[in-house]
């Protein structure tokens, strides 16, 4: 079967687990209203869900090379479904947590085995594969969301759940089975100057040996740093707009474009970083990204138009860091055990959900504005561009020699 339709199947999963993440935000007041429960209390549900989705990614990354793809596939949309239909039907806050959590897991399952598929059966276009695969986690909820928003209006925020549950489980099921690892050994060759910006690693580093380098360690950093700004816009973009007094007609324009921006990044930087570079294109994307966070809490409370087109400016420069990170780990570190490698990356995701979600908006309720979370992000995400200018000029890592026997030849 051509890569180009196992691209296809691996970007249709990904979008449907994007609407767990992305959709989120039209469901807290809902969720509120129906529970009597704090804004900080339903959105600990959303950090639970993505530390989760992320701290559990080394697992996935070990058991898809025991179960295969399609079987792990199978497993995930179970898990998917299940958990996000469960949501309406939750009566004390550990049931919503713990539900909201299964539906992580098996996010975590679906994106581990979407970006690893990219990883293999791309070396030749990583950026712009990875890029795809991501964009549809990043945009799918711009599809949905209206659907989401319909279902809210016009019945009730059990139905919306379960409806949507049993379409994204089902989804993700028959997506799965078009997934499979290439053979070993495939390795088609680039043409000349495809990438001459972008350093290629010839060793193949497994997650053990990964783990003992310093480059691996500065990835992480970076990721955490530059991952909390986005997260908590992702949560937090309809209390915000609350707050600023932002029309319905704003909000609901907003909602549509911000996962556009989201899935628009990702292929867009992705494409770019194969020419640029990788640290070059994360250096200019990332300062971009402290840019526009501190433009929403400036400029995006003057009014309806400054919320939405900050907003969306904050996505078109945010998503690209789950395409550029792995991308990167697989030039850095090979492709070969991508899966497991870029588990142990992505987990500062969750890092990433605890100050951008529940913390986040305890600030809010503390002190009532969102300068200081999204400042304060905004700070991070420009220490993570420097931090890339400096990633640049660090050598790949390579595997030690293996010591010469002292033992003179033939004694």
């Amino acid at each position: 079967m051509n890569r180009w339709v196992r691209l296809l199947a691996a970007v249709v999963s990904m979008a449907m687990i994007g609407n767990l993440q992305y959709a989120w935000t039209m469901c807290v007041q809902p969720m509120m209203s129906a529970t009597n429960w704090k804004l900080s209390e339903v959105q600990w549900g959303f950090t639970v869900f993505i530390a989760v989705m992320t701290w559990t990614m080394p697992l996935s990354g070990w058991l898809i090379d025991r179960l295969g793809p399609r079987t792990f596939m199978t497993l995930a949309a179970a898990l998917c479904g299940t958990g996000w239909a469960s949501l309406g039907y939750v009566h004390s806050l550990p049931q919503f947590y713990a539900l909201y959590a299964m539906a992580g897991l098996g996010n975590a399952f679906v994106y581990c085995c979407a970006t690893a598929l990219g990883l293999k059966w791309f070396p030749d276009k990583r950026g712009i594969a990875s890029g795809l695969i991501a964009a549809g986690y990043g945009s799918g909820a711009a599809v949905f969301n209206p659907f989401f928003g319909y279902f809210i209006r016009t019945t009730d925020i059990r139905t919306t759940f379960l409806f949507t549950g049993f379409v994204l489980g089902a989804c993700i099921l028959i997506a799965g089975q078009f997934l499979m690892y290439p053979p070993m050994g495939f390795v088609p060759a680039p043409p000349p100057g495809v990438q001459p910006k972008v350093r290629r690693q010839h060793e193949q580093f497994n997650s053990l040996e990964m783990l003992r380098t310093h480059q691996f360690y500065v990835l992480f950093v970076m990721m955490l740093m530059v991952g909390i700004g986005g997260l908590m816009a992702t949560a937090q973009v309809a209390p915000v707009a609350r707050n600023f007094k932002v029309g319905a007609t704003a909000l609901a324009i907003a909602l549509s474009l911000n996962p556009l921006g989201n899935g628009a990044s990702r292929f867009l930087w992705g494409w770019v970083s194969d020419s640029l570079g990788r640290e070059r294109t994360m250096a200019i994307a990332f300062a971009l990204q402290a840019v526009f966070l501190a433009s929403v809490v400036t400029l995006g409370r003057r009014g309806d138009t400054w919320f939405v087109v900050t907003m969306a400016l904050v996505f078109l420069t945010w998503g690209e860091l789950y395409v550029l990170f792995p991308a990167t780990l697989a030039d850095v570190f090979g492709a070969r055990h991508a899966a497991s490698n870029y588990s142990f990356l992505y987990v500062t995701k969750g890092v990433a959900s605890i100050l951008g979600g529940g913390l986040a908006a305890l600030l809010f309720e503390k002190t009532g504005t969102w300068s200081y979370a999204f400042l304060g992000s905004a700070a991070l995400a420009l220490c993570s561009a420097m931090a890339a200018l400096a990633l640049r000029r660090m050598p790949l890592p390579r595997k030690a020699a293996p010591a010469a026997s002292s033992v003179p030849a033939g004694l």
